[in-house]
Order: C-alpha cells, then sequence, then structure tokens
C-alpha cells in the first residue's frame, strides 16, 4: 500500500506544482476586425427599433393630449349647462313681483 501511497503522492504534487493560472496575454485573433461587426443587417436593426420608437412616441403624445382636450371640452359645456340653468332659475326670479329693475346689467353683459 505504500507503493500506491507513493504514487498517488508524486501525482498530486506534479498537479500542484503546475501554474494553475492562465497567461497574462491573450493569443493574437484570427478573425478579421471587419467580420465582427454588425454590419448592414445591424444597422438596419436599430434603425427600425429607431423609428419605431418614434412613432410610437409621437401617437402617444397625440392620444394623450386628445384626452386632455376632451377633459376640457367636457369641463366648457359642464359649466355653460350650469350657467344655462342658473340664468332660467335667474329669469324665474324676475318673472316674480316685487323685483325691481334696479339692477341693469348683468355679469354677461346688458340685459335684452
Amino acid at each position: 500500500m505504500t507503493a500506491l501511497g507513493d504514487l498517488a503522492l508524486g501525482a498530486t504534487v506534479r498537479l500542484l506544482a503546475q501554474p494553475s493560472t492562465p497567461s497574462p496575454t491573450l493569443p493574437a485573433s484570427t478573425v478579421p476586425d471587419e467580420a465582427v461587426t454588425p454590419g448592414v443587417w445591424g444597422f438596419v436593426a436599430i434603425a427600425f427599433v429607431a423609428i419605431a420608437t418614434v412613432l410610437i412616441i409621437v401617437d402617444m403624445t397625440r392620444r394623450v393630449r386628445r384626452t386632455r382636450y376632451r377633459g376640457e371640452v367636457r369641463e366648457r359645456i359642464e359649466a355653460e349647462r350650469a350657467e344655462a340653468s342658473q340664468a332660467a332659475a335667474g329669469l324665474d326670479e324676475e318673472a316674480r313681483p316685487g323685483q325691481g329693475d334696479d339692477e341693469p346689467f348683468r355679469e354677461g353683459g346688458p340685459r335684452a
């Protein structure tokens, strides 16, 4: 058994004696630099992504603006309806007896 132990110990020492770190310099590349560039298809793919991004941003801006304008129009319509209902209520009050014409002008301009 000692012969087998000596053989294992000798193999272990030889394995550990070898350098375990690779050499610090890389071998020279055999592939030309032109072969590792993205080429025409890479340019086409990136151009497609850029154009699609710009179109999506323009569409999103248009949709947000349209939604904001719809909200503003809704608010104006509601304000006009409230104004009209107040004006109708004001006409009813003017038709009652006992109300004088001491207020010749209203907020919207002269009375007709």
